[in-house]
């Protein structure tokens, strides 16, 4: 019976010397087809995590004697020591009178992988397995996961999961993009070298990691023409790219542009971006009113720190393991993750920042929080989940938000009106100088005739009544526009945008000038009234005595002279007009010259955009050659790495043949 127990022993000791052999060939395979293809690495990750490890309990030999189980813990005993130890490899080769049990396990420690690691691996890649079932049954399970971090080799496939890009039919575009030109290539080729300067992916110039980039940005601008490109989304793209290959990437970064607010925020008017920096200083003024009151008194804006954290997802703020960590929870939990790192950086800063002035601050945030967390993100994301995020106050603040941004629309558009009014007030003065005008010259008409009826005199009083209504009525109007500017300038004074103030500004001085023209012309009118009431007054002074006794003779002479005074008043007043044509006729050619030298400099840029085309195209037959010869270069490296992979690959196998033959000495030892 002896006998029999220990063959049992030594069938459970080569059935773990078979798991043990798998472990370290699917880990080496993995090695290497993650150098060979990164979206490979992700298959292999997966289906590695499937493996199970047989259960060595010694329960289970229900047969064994009491000395067979003691031999058995024993020998378990002695593998949890060898897999703690990172130098058992060495003893496996160094000493052949170690028991059978410590050369199994040594060759399980080479897998480099703690307990804890491996069931992270197993639990991950069953997760990954049915994922459709774990996000209906455990989504809350998933998140408390993700919280605690995405082990390396399994965050391309999980994040692709969490936001649903891993079958999204652009994905076959992504080539035919790559062939087209976008507008934005000079922009995004610029701010390539600005990514991630220090990280050895991406800090060559013209290196793979840089043209992977640039393919991804552009494809972007083509789909989505509105948004194109913008500064900041290459960081997020950048750290795709560490992670997946470029189709999936440009996949994962789409769905976060449609689905987690990004295109809102990337959006030429970004609006989003505004929205998140109200919220965010709606949130430190209720928790941490103290900082907040400190913030507004150094005029210490939130889009001087934060605009940042809400562009590139702290990427550009910490290093990035923690950075990442951050993404991981961003990916499932979208931009609340952002509101409350946000809020937890503060309140552990708060003491610092309220002892510093504006430029103080600046430098702190600069320099000092990046640094803070270096020894690992966990007590910054503890942090952040002790931060009170209520959601349905969030969508109250946005509601407030886009009140306000309504109300400043209405504003510009009565600005808008005002301008109208007072152009139609302008064409108004203009029409009534115009009946004056005609006034003027019906009276000299009727002076010159030798009758003058009672019928006359009163028609002429009822016009010049009608003048001065008119006048009333148009200094009634005027003032009123006054009132309205003066009230727009008051509103205006309290909008928080400085853009705007500049160019409500600009308007209402404009606004002023035209205000001006019509008050100068308007006394003008003023002026000729009173010189026809004079005139009358006169006319009617001299009539009045020459009723009652009139002699022909001085009448007829006396209308001769103001007949004759009225035509040199009529020959200034057409000389002043032909000055002003004149000068409209100089303001003309000063336009027409203007025109002209406009048309030259369009033309000169049309040919400047064509020889930069042709240029670009020169650029771009060069840059394919280049290409071409790295993929060459890419592909004699990928080949080389094979070949020194299948050489570690065969040397792992020679080492697995050396322990089985040891298992079986010491086997043969035990018998």
């Amino acid at each position: 019976s002896s006998q029999v127990a220990t063959d049992k022993v030594a069938g459970k000791l080569s059935s773990t010397l078979s798991w043990v052999k798998n472990t370290v060939s699917h880990t080496v395979s993995q090695m290497a087809s993650q150098v060979a293809s990164p979206s490979a690495s992700l298959h292999t990750t997966s289906s590695s995590t499937t493996l199970s490890t047989p259960a060595l309990s010694p329960s289970s030999p229900t047969q064994l004697s009491p000395d067979d189980l003691e031999l058995l813990a024993k020998l378990e005993e002695q593998n949890r020591l060898l897999e703690t130890d990172s130098k058992s490899l060495r003893s496996v080769n160094g000493s052949r009178r170690n028991s059978g049990s410590s050369l199994v396990s040594s060759s399980s420690a080479s897998s480099n992988l703690s307990h804890l690691e491996e069931d992270s691996w197993i639990l991950w890649g069953r997760i990954v397995n049915e994922w459709e079932d774990v996000r209906k049954k455990k989504e809350k399970q998933v998140k408390e996961l993700v919280r605690k971090g995405i082990p390396h080799h399994f965050r391309a496939i999980v994040w692709q999961l969490l936001c649903s890009a891993q079958s999204m039919p652009i994905k076959d575009q992504y080539s035919e993009l790559l062939k087209m030109t976008s507008p934005c290539e000079k922009l995004i080729r610029r701010d390539i070298a600005r990514t991630y300067p220090e990280h050895d992916f991406f800090k060559e110039k013209d290196s793979l990691g840089q043209e992977v980039l640039f393919n991804v940005m552009k494809a972007y601008s083509l789909v989505d023409r509105e948004v194109g490109y913008c500064q900041g989304s290459a960081f997020i793209v950048g750290l795709l790219l560490m992670q997946m290959p470029e189709e999936e990437a440009f996949c994962v970064f789409v769905k976060l542009m449609q689905d987690y607010r990004l295109r809102e925020l990337f959006k030429p008017s970004m609006a989003e971006l505004g929205l998140c920096m109200y919220q965010f200083e709606c949130m430190i003024q209720e928790h941490l009113p103290e900082l907040y009151v400190h913030f507004q008194s150094q005029s210490f804006h939130t889009s001087m720190y934060a605009s940042s954290w809400f562009l590139t997802i702290f990427l550009t703020t910490f290093p990035l393991p923690i950075a990442t960590r951050i993404f991981d929870i961003f990916m499932s939990e979208g931009l609340e993750i952002v509101f409350r790192v946000g809020l937890a950086l503060l309140q552990m800063n708060q003491a610092e920042l309220l002892q510093l002035d504006m430029e103080g601050m600046l430098q702190h945030f600069q320099k000092v929080i990046p640094h803070q967390f270096d020894s690992g993100p966990d007590k910054l994301i503890q942090a952040s989940y002790q931060v009170k995020y209520n959601a349905k106050k969030m969508k109250k603040l946005e509601k407030e938000y886009t009140t306000i941004k309504t109300k400043e629309m209405e504003e510009q558009v009565e600005i808008k009106r005002l301008r109208t009014e007072n152009r139609l007030l302008k064409q108004r003065i203009e029409t009534l100088e115009k009946e004056s005008a005609s006034l003027a010259d019906r009276l000299i008409q009727h002076k010159c005739s030798s009758r003058y009826s009672e019928d006359f005199v009163l028609q002429l009083e009822k016009e010049l009544v009608q003048a001065r209504l008119s006048e009333a009525e148009s200094h009634c109007a005027l003032k009123e526009m006054q009132d309205k500017v003066l009230e727009m300038e008051k509103r205006n004074s309290s909008l928080p945008d400085e853009e705007n103030v500049a160019r409500l500004q600009e308007e209402l001085i404009a606004v002023k000038l035209r205000e001006a023209e019509s008050l100068m012309g308007l006394k003008e009118l003023r002026q000729q009234v009173k010189d026809l009431e004079e005139h009358w007054q006169r006319h009617l002074a001299r009539t009045t005595g020459r009723w009652k006794d009139p002699p022909r003779k001085n009448a007829v002479n006396e209308l001769q002279d103001e007949l004759m005074t009225v035509r040199l008043r009529e020959a200034e007043t057409q000389a002043e007009l032909k000055e002003t044509k004149q000068r409209m006729m100089e303001m003309e050619t000063q336009n027409q010259i203007n025109s002209n030298h406009l048309r030259r400099a369009e033309q000169e840029v049309t040919n400047l955009q064509e020889k930069v085309q042709y240029l670009s195209a020169q650029n771009k037959g060069l840059l394919a050659q280049l290409n071409e010869a790295k993929r060459r270069q890419a592909e004699i490296e990928c080949k080389s790495k094979e070949e020194v992979m299948a050489v570690r690959l065969r040397e792992a196998d020679r080492i697995a043949a050396v322990a089985e033959l040891q298992q079986h000495i010491a086997e043969l030892e035990i018998q």
